[in-house]
C-alpha cells in the first residue's frame, strides 16, 4: 500500500494590530505606523520562507461609549501604500491586502492589483471583503449598507468585473520598436455588465505576471464558504480545535467539483497564535502572561459593554458577570463588533459558563476571545501545526504575532527549522510568484468548459 505523500505546510504573516491579539503595553510593541515595523516582519516572513505578507485593513474606525476603539490604529498608512512600499524591500514574499468589494469599484481595484502584481514580479494577493453596517457606509457616497446576501452577490460581480479587465488584454498587445519605445496595439474595449456595474472600456494596464493576483476571501457564513469555494485561491478562516477545522475543510473542499474546481485549487488558512518556551511549562506560563496582558481590566468590562449595550465601568473585572440584563437596541459600539448573535442569548450562555467553571469577568472574556494558539517548545509547535496540515485541518496557517514588529523573530528562528526538519516545510523559494509559492495554477489555464461551470 502506497503511503499518502506528505503535504507541505503553508505559512503566511499578519501584521498585527486591529485586533484582539496586540499586547499594546508591552516594551517590545513599537510604531504600528511608521514603515520601518512593516518592513521588519515581511524581512522576516521571507527569511522564513513564508508563503506571504498579510496587512488587513478598517475603512472606519470604531467607536465605544463616543471615543475611538482602543484597539483600532489611528494613523495606518493605505494598504497599497504599504504593500508597493514593501515589494521593493522584498524578493519572493507574496504581498496581500484586504480591499472591501462592498465600496470600491472594480475598475480602480482591478488597476490597483495589477500594478502591485507588476511592481513586485508577481506577488500580489487581494483579500476580498465585504462590509454590511452604515456605520462604515457613511464614509462613502453611496452611503448605506448591503444586506448580507447582496453583499456577497456584489462581492461575486466585483470580482468577475476584475476578472474580466485583468483578461481583456490580447496576448500581442505589447509590441517592442527599438526606435519609438514600447507601445500597445489597440486594445479592445472590456465589456461587462451586471446588476451592479456595466463596463465598457479598454483596461489601462496589461496583463501582470501572474495573469490575476491570488484572491483569498475572509468568510464563515455558508454564503462566505460558497463564494469562496466558486471565486478563491484560499480561504482566511477561524477555527479553534482540530476537529473543527477538519469539518470545515471538508465542507469547503467539497464544494468545489460544482465548480469545476479541483481539491488543490482552494487552500484553507486558518488564523493561529503561537507561544514558545525552554520548556513545555514555561510556554504555558507564558501564555497564560500574555492573555492577562491582551485582556486588561478595561478591555474586559469594554468587551462585555459590546454585548450588555451599558456602561458597566462599576463592575469589578476580577468579580462576577454583571445581574442587569441587555440592552438589545443600544449602540454603544459603532463599528465592527464580535458579537452578531442576539445579546440575551450570549449573555445566556456566559453566565452559565461562567457559573460551571467558577469564571469572573476577565477570566471569561479571555476564554471566549481566544482563536487557536499552538503553545509549547519549538519541537512541540512544530509538530502541532504539521499535525493539523497532515490531518486536513488546514493547508497552512496565517500567523498572527502578538508584538509589532519582532514577534514573528523566534518562530522564524526556532519554529520553520523544526518544520523543514520534519520534511513539512521548503528549504528554498522554488519559484517567484505567490502563485508558485501555493501551487496554484495560472488562471489562463483554465479552459472554456471550467469558466462556464463557474459563472
Amino acid at each position: 500500500m502506497t503511503a499518502k505523500p506528505r503535504k507541505q505546510v503553508h505559512l503566511a504573516a499578519h501584521f498585527p494590530g486591529v485586533n484582539n491579539t496586540t499586547v499594546w503595553a508591552d516594551p517590545a510593541s513599537k510604531s504600528q505606523v511608521e514603515f520601518a515595523s512593516f518592513e521588519h516582519l515581511a524581512r522576516t516572513a521571507e527569511r522564513g520562507l513564508f508563503d506571504f505578507f498579510f496587512l488587513a485593513e478598517g475603512l472606519r474606525l470604531r467607536e465605544h461609549r463616543g471615543r475611538i476603539h482602543d484597539l483600532d490604529v489611528v494613523g495606518r498608512p493605505d494598504t497599497f501604500t504599504v504593500l508597493d512600499a514593501l515589494a521593493a524591500v522584498t524578493d519572493r514574499l507574496g504581498l496581500a491586502g484586504t480591499i472591501n468589494s462592498t465600496y470600491n469599484e472594480p475598475f480602480e481595484l482591478a488597476k490597483q492589483f495589477a500594478a502591485l502584481d507588476h511592481l513586485s514580479g508577481g506577488r500580489a494577493a487581494w483579500n476580498v471583503v465585504t462590509s454590511s453596517d452604515a456605520f462604515t457606509g457613511e464614509n462613502f457616497r453611496r452611503g448605506g449598507y448591503l444586506e448580507h446576501a447582496q453583499r456577497y452577490r456584489r462581492a461575486a460581480e466585483v470580482v468577475e468585473a476584475s476578472r474580466a479587465l485583468w483578461d481583456s488584454w490580447p496576448a500581442d498587445a505589447l509590441v517592442v520598436d527599438r526606435e519609438r519605445g514600447v507601445f500597445a496595439r489597440e486594445i479592445p474595449a472590456t465589456s461587462f455588465h451586471s446588476t451592479q456595474f456595466d463596463i465598457e472600456a479598454p483596461f489601462v494596464t496589461p496583463p501582470s505576471p501572474q495573469g490575476h493576483p491570488v484572491l483569498l476571501q475572509a468568510g464563515d457564513s455558508d454564503e462566505g464558504r460558497e463564494f469562496g469555494a466558486r471565486t478563491a485561491d484560499a480561504i482566511f478562516t477561524v477555527h479553534g480545535t482540530l476537529e473543527a477545522g477538519q469539518r470545515f475543510y471538508a465542507d469547503v473542499k467539497g464544494r468545489l467539483a460544482k465548480y469545476g474546481r479541483g481539491h488543490d485549487e482552494l487552500l484553507v488558512f486558518p488564523a493561529a497564535t503561537f507561544v514558545l518556551g525552554d520548556t513545555e511549562a514555561e510556554a504555558h506560563e507564558r501564555a497564560r502572561h500574555i492573555r492577562y496582558q491582551q485582556v486588561s481590566p478595561q478591555t474586559a468590562i469594554a468587551f462585555l459593554e459590546q454585548v450588555w449595550g451599558r456602561e458597566l465601568s462599576g463592575y469589578d473585572p476580577d468579580g462576577p458577570l454583571p445581574d442587569v440584563e441587555p440592552d438589545a437596541t443600544s449602540e454603544i459600539t459603532r463599528g465592527r463588533v464580535r458579537h452578531t448573535k442576539d445579546p440575551l442569548a450570549v449573555v445566556k450562555s456566559w453566565r452559565e459558563r461562567a457559573e460551571a467553571e467558577g469564571l469572573s469577568i476577565r477570566e471569561l472574556v479571555i476564554e471566549v476571545t481566544a482563536r487557536q494558539q499552538f503553545i509549547g517548545t519549538p519541537g512541540q509547535v512544530a509538530a502541532q501545526i504539521d499535525h493539523y496540515v497532515q490531518s486536513d485541518a488546514a493547508d497552512g496557517f496565517i500567523l498572527v504575532p502578538h508584538l509589532t514588529p519582532a514577534g514573528l523573530d523566534e518562530f522564524v528562528d526556532l519554529v520553520v527549522p523544526e518544520l523543514q526538519e520534519r520534511g513539512s516545510f521548503r528549504t528554498a523559494y522554488t519559484g517567484t510568484t505567490l502563485r508558485d509559492h501555493l501551487g496554484l495554477r495560472h488562471p489562463h489555464h483554465r479552459t472554456a468548459a471550467e469558466g462556464a461551470r463557474a459563472s
